[in-house]
């Protein structure tokens, strides 16, 4: 009998947890994925991804060992400047055609203080992965106007882009690089939680 019980309560709490999964999704209106690079050893460039989507699933509104999972289309890669984008796009940098994503797979979210979060995933560009530690703030949870439940977070890290076969380079007469190493990675992210059916 006490085994029983004990096997009865054990499936309860798994239903229970299991019961509190939520599935975010990222909302694109109000997202952006951003990048600076060194150019020329004296200034930076900015640019972004227009197309990328992604999907968290958490327990309930609790954000920790979250699981998150993400894609960015190369060659949605936007800089203001058209003819610097085709060379980003081509097989020097991205090589967008053979290689149309950039994907990330979380291993961990761990809480490190208030709204703070140690993120590490599989960061993966022209079928390269390598683990990557980001980090993470949250700016909270709250409802939109349509009763929507939304959470926004910043995310930043750096790569180094030689990592990934992104190796093109021109030197300087100085000796320096063109293009730095060195990626900053600055994401601000939107989520909107799935209705419960």
């Amino acid at each position: 009998m006490k085994i029983l019980k004990s096997f009865a309560f054990f499936i309860l709490a798994s239903a229970a947890v299991f019961a509190q999964k939520s599935e975010w999704s990222f909302d694109k209106a109000h997202s952006q994925v951003k990048f600076t690079v060194t150019h020329m050893l004296i200034s930076e460039v900015d640019g972004h991804f227009k197309s990328f989507d992604g999907k968290v699933i958490t327990n309930g509104n609790d954000f920790t060992d979250a699981e998150i999972s993400f894609e960015i289309e190369t060659k949605s890669i936007d800089t203001d400047n058209e003819k610097r984008d085709n060379h980003l796009r081509s097989d020097d940098f991205f090589n967008a055609e053979k290689f149309p994503k950039i994907s990330f797979k979380s291993k961990s979210l761990k809480k490190t203080g208030n709204n703070k979060y140690k993120l590490v995933g599989d960061f993966t560009i022209r079928d390269i992965t390598k683990e990557v530690v980001l980090d993470v703030t949250q700016g909270g949870v709250v409802k939109d106007g349509y009763g929507n439940e939304k959470a926004g977070f910043k995310i930043t890290g750096t790569i180094n882009r030689f990592d990934y076969n992104l190796k093109w380079n021109a030197f300087m007469e100085t000796g320096g690089m063109v293009v730095g190493e060195d990626v900053d990675i600055a994401c601000n992210i939107q989520l909107v939680k799935k209705a419960e059916s």
